[in-house]
């Protein structure tokens, strides 16, 4: 026995090393999409992987280390080798082990996702330095085979690394962009009342497109220096229900098409720079009412409706050549109806995405440990059906030795073959060949002070967001403020906590921006905020998702409409708000609260930019998609 070990061990070694060695290939087979669509500019999306090699490292794995390649989990702790106490005893508690690279090396895994909560991303030198010794972890175990490092880093409402890094407009802020970044004039109506851009000009054009591809090569090649890989990004789902409490602005808009050339944008962004990019959550989350991490959602889109409205950015997401596609836990009955969620369904995951779809990359679940896939069956069944439905990678089960044991006991038991394992290790192989893991899995701090929240990319991070405020409504003409007359201003509102955490708050950011163009600006809490108002030439009042019906923030409104000095409103976060509060001076929306999109904000509210943004969904009995105004 111990000879065998050794000489698979060997042949496996040898196995990796041919497949490092071959590399260079071109692209032509095994890629995720269907047909290379590269654009110039782009890297290729990746080299075609040696599929012989890879069977031979796949046939010379032990059925432990097969399963562990399905698995990407979390691992607690800053350092792979050094955690903190209190993150050494929660791996010790969850995992059995008390650092991160003994995880890796227990269960054999394929990869692991960062998050902030599991204090992984403290800065980006920590996280290049956590990514090597991870790499090191799985280098000196098993097979030998490097991880497929992960983040949700979706820029926008969902970000796990912030400051220094860059962090960019997120996907309903790109789905907003319109004309030129600059804010030169085009034919919008002036800033009254009136005509409005056509949602064709509105939605997904010309400058949205290159902007959102612009977006994902800088965010892809500050992952790659972190050692990064993997990006759940970008969102596929066509957000069409204003009540929908999970997608909202992390989704590019409401018009499919438009979603499908942003999406497809960005796939080839972020794997034209070495990224994997996950176009989710399929077969689309867009219309729901229910958030799955707490609830299991039920779409009742038609077959028809699924065709017309939330399959075309998964087909422009295929056609582009993604690597990988995430599932989504929701029920859709005119698909599937058993009842079971997406992730669990065989005839969603297999008979639409690999068959109608032609989809040939990696499917990863979405989180095992979400409310939604958790309802229906115990968490020892759920990864074994996700696998048998035709899932490749299974994320972040909330037991990750008991998801292990039970694919493990799956295949020993033959309810799942090891030739329907070793089909999903090869899918996972190639990705990491293609994104050349086999040849370069680690990085460098050099690398990362060459990268990560450079100037070049900072400054690009405003002039895309230059682009992207919306002005609702100005009735008066109120807007721009001259701020040569250094006008008083009060700002106040919501301070909702940053995605990441470093930047805002977003009231504090903005009045800090309006005094440096000039003006006199103060941000004040909203229980000071009527008392404060009167002197001032305007209160700017940030506002975040606001409910129906009555609410402290509509209350807000009010009470400083009463004091008689303009109000202008800005959405920070979904641009539905607005049909939530009272009418106001000034509408805008800026899609997302950090810093550059408050900004961005500042500049349009006093004149130093046009506003150019156009909505990319509309605000029910308010504006139409593709309402937006600018000035004269």
């Amino acid at each position: 026995m111990p000879y065998h070990a050794s000489r698979r061990s060997l042949l496996t070694a040898a196995a990796v090393a041919a497949v490092s060695a071959a590399g260079v290939a071109s692209y032509s087979v095994g890629g995720g999409g269907r047909r290379d669509d590269a654009r110039p500019g782009d890297r290729a999306p990746g080299p075609a992987p040696d599929r012989a090699r890879l069977r031979r490292v796949v046939s010379a794995m032990t059925l432990p280390e097969l399963v562990g390649q399905l698995f990407v989990s979390r691992a607690y702790g800053h350092s792979a080798t050094d955690p903190d106490p209190a993150d050494a005893e929660q791996n010790t508690a969850l995992f059995g082990v008390r650092t991160a690279a003994e995880v890796v090396s227990r269960y054999h895994l394929g990869g692991i996702v960062y998050f902030s909560w599991a204090h992984n991303t403290r800065s980006p030198q920590q996280i290049a330095e956590l990514s090597n010794d991870l790499q090191r972890a799985a280098a000196d175990s098993g097979a030998g085979i490097p991880l497929l490092l992960s983040i949700d880093q979706e820029h926008g409402a969902v970000a796990r690394i912030g400051k220094p890094a860059t962090l960019l407009p997120g996907a309903m802020a790109l789905g907003a962009l319109r004309g030129p970044a600059s804010g030169a004039p085009d034919d919008a109506p002036a800033a009254a009342p009136g005509p409005t851009a056509s949602p064709a000009a509105a939605a997904g054009g010309a400058d949205s497109v290159a902007e959102a591809r612009r977006a994902a090569r800088i965010a892809g090649a500050e992952l790659v220096a972190m050692g990064i890989r993997q990006d759940y990004a970008p969102v596929a789902d066509v957000n069409v229900n204003p009540a929908n409490p999970v997608i909202g602005v992390r989704s590019f808009g409401s018009d499919p098409q438009a979603v499908a050339a942003l999406v497809a944008a960005q796939v080839r962004g972020y794997q034209g720079v070495g990224v994997a990019a996950t176009a989710k959550h399929f077969p689309g989350h867009g219309d729901t009412e229910t958030d799955s991490h707490v609830g299991l959602p039920v779409m009742r889109h038609t077959r028809a409706q699924w065709e017309e409205l939330d399959e075309p950015p998964f087909r422009a997401a295929v056609e582009a050549g993604v690597d990988s596609v995430m599932t989504a836990h929701i029920v859709f009955p005119a698909l599937d109806p058993s009842g079971d969620p997406a992730t669990l369904s065989r005839p969603i995951v297999t008979g639409i995405l690999r068959e109608r779809l032609g989809f040939r990359g990696v499917i990863v679940t979405d989180a095992l440990d979400m409310a939604g896939v958790r309802q229906k069956y115990g968490d020892d069944r759920v990864p074994v059906l996700a696998l048998k439905a035709g899932c490749d990678q299974l994320l972040n089960p909330p037991d990750l030795g008991l998801a292990h044991r039970s694919v493990l006991a799956a295949v020993e038991s033959g309810e799942v073959s090891r030739a329907r394992v070793e089909q999903s290790v090869l899918r996972i192989l190639e990705l990491k060949a293609r994104r050349g893991l086999f040849g370069e899995a680690y990085t460098t701090a050099a690398r990362v002070e060459a990268a990560v929240g450079v100037p070049a990319h900072l400054a690009a991070a405003d002039e895309i967001a230059a682009g992207t405020t919306t002005l609702l409504a100005n009735p008066a003409g109120l807007l721009p403020l001259d701020a040569s007359a250094a006008p008083r201003l009060l700002v106040t509102g919501t301070d909702p906590v940053s995605p990441s955490g470093t930047t805002g708050p977003p009231t504090v950011v903005l009045a800090r921006e309006l005094t440096a163009l000039g003006c006199t600006a103060v941000a004040v809490a909203p229980a000071r905020a009527a008392a404060a108002a009167p002197g001032n030439a305007a209160v700017l009042v940030c506002t975040y998702n606001v409910p129906e019906g009555d609410s402290p923030q509509r209350t807000l409104v009010a009470g400083l409409l009463a004091t008689g000095v303009p109000v202008v409103v800005l959405a920070i976060r979904n641009p539905y708000d607005a049909a939530r509060l009272p009418a106001c001076a000034a509408e805008l929306a800026t899609y997302t609260w950090a810093d550059a999109e408050m900004r961005a904000a500042a500049r349009v509210i006093t004149g130093a930019a046009r506003p150019t943004g156009r909505l990319p969904v509309p605000v029910p009995g308010r504006y139409p998609l593709g309402h937006g105004l600018t000035y004269g």
